[in-house]
C-alpha cells in the first residue's frame, strides 16, 4: 500500500511539471498607467514545443518615422527652400493640404496647387529634391535598429506620412529593418486617431499590450497607451535603448549585423 501510494504521488507531481508555463511580460513604464501584464497560457505543451520555431517573437515594435528614425526636413530644410522662416512657412501654408496629402486624399500635383493658402505656385520637383537631401537617420537610431534586427524582433513603421515615404526608402533602405506597414497615406487615418491604433492591432492580430510604440510626439504616445499599447516617448537613441532594455527587450551590445540580415523584410512591398 505504501509503495502504491508513493507511485501515485510521484505520477501526480510529474504531471504538474509538464504543465505549460505562464509567461509574464514586463509592465508599462509610462507614469500613472496601470501596471498591466499579459499572460500567454498554452494548454497543449506538446503542440507548443513542436511549433516553437514558428512562434512569433514578442513584443512587436511600432516606430514613428519622422524625427524618431528619420530627420524631418520640414523643420530644417523646407523653410530655407522657400526663402522664409519656419514661422512664416507655418503661417502661409494651407492649413489642411499637407494632412490631406498624408492621408492620401490628394496627390502631389494637387498638393503643389494648394501648398500655400494664397495659391502661389511651387516648384514640386525642387521641393522633392529638397526633402530627399534632408532625409537621414537620427543619430544612433540605425545602430539600434540593427541590434533589434539581429535579435529577430518584428518591427513596423507606424507613421503619418504621404507617398513620399518611398523617397525615404529609396535613400535610406529602412526596409532592411522594418516593414512599411502602417502609413497614413495607405490607411487614410492619422495619429492620434484611436481608430488608426485599433486598425494596427487588428492587422497584427495581437493583444495591444504585446506591442511597443515609439514616437517623438507625446500626444501620439498617449493615444497609444489609451488603447492598451505600451508607449515610449522618443528623445534620443541612447534613452530609447535604455527604456527598451527596462521593458525586457533583448538588445545585443554589438549592433552590427551581417549582410544577409540586412535584407528587406520578406514580403516587403512599396
Amino acid at each position: 500500500m505504501i509503495v502504491a501510494h508513493i507511485l501515485v504521488e510521484k505520477q501526480f507531481w510529474m504531471a504538474q511539471l509538464v504543465r505549460a508555463p505562464t509567461i509574464w511580460f514586463h509592465p508599462k513604464l509610462l507614469p500613472k498607467q496601470p501596471r498591466n501584464r499579459m499572460a500567454l497560457n498554452t494548454n497543449n505543451t506538446t503542440a507548443s514545443l513542436n511549433n516553437k520555431t514558428n512562434s512569433r517573437k514578442l513584443p512587436i515594435l511600432l516606430f514613428d518615422i519622422m524625427d524618431t528614425i528619420v530627420r524631418d526636413p520640414f523643420y530644417h530644410d523646407i523653410p530655407a527652400f522657400f526663402g522664409m522662416s519656419l514661422e512664416e512657412l507655418i503661417d502661409l501654408k494651407h492649413p489642411t493640404a499637407w494632412m490631406e496629402f498624408e492621408n492620401g486624399v490628394i496627390n502631389e500635383e494637387e498638393l503643389a496647387s494648394k501648398f500655400f493658402k494664397d495659391g502661389r505656385p511651387i516648384d514640386l520637383e525642387g521641393l522633392k529634391n529638397c526633402v530627399r537631401k534632408g532625409y537621414s537617420y537620427i543619430e544612433g537610431v540605425e545602430r539600434l535598429l540593427q541590434a533589434l534586427k539581429q535579435n529577430n524582433y518584428e518591427m513596423h513603421a507606424f507613421t503619418n506620412y504621404p507617398i513620399w515615404y518611398k523617397i525615404i526608402e529609396d535613400k535610406l533602405k529602412i526596409s532592411n529593418y522594418l516593414y512599411w506597414t502602417f502609413c497614413s497615406c495607405i490607411y487614410g487615418k492619422r495619429k492620434p486617431d484611436p481608430d488608426f491604433y485599433l486598425a494596427v492591432v487588428q492587422h497584427l492580430k495581437v493583444d495591444p499590450a504585446s506591442c511597443i510604440f515609439i514616437d517623438d510626439r507625446i500626444k501620439n504616445v498617449e493615444a497609444a497607451v489609451r488603447v492598451g499599447i505600451t508607449g515610449l516617448h522618443f528623445k534620443n537613441a541612447d534613452l530609447l535603448r535604455q527604456e527598451l532594455l527596462r521593458l525586457g527587450v533583448d538588445i545585443p551590445i554589438d549592433g552590427d549585423v551581417s549582410e544577409d540580415q540586412l535584407k528587406p523584410a520578406e514580403g516587403q512591398t512599396l
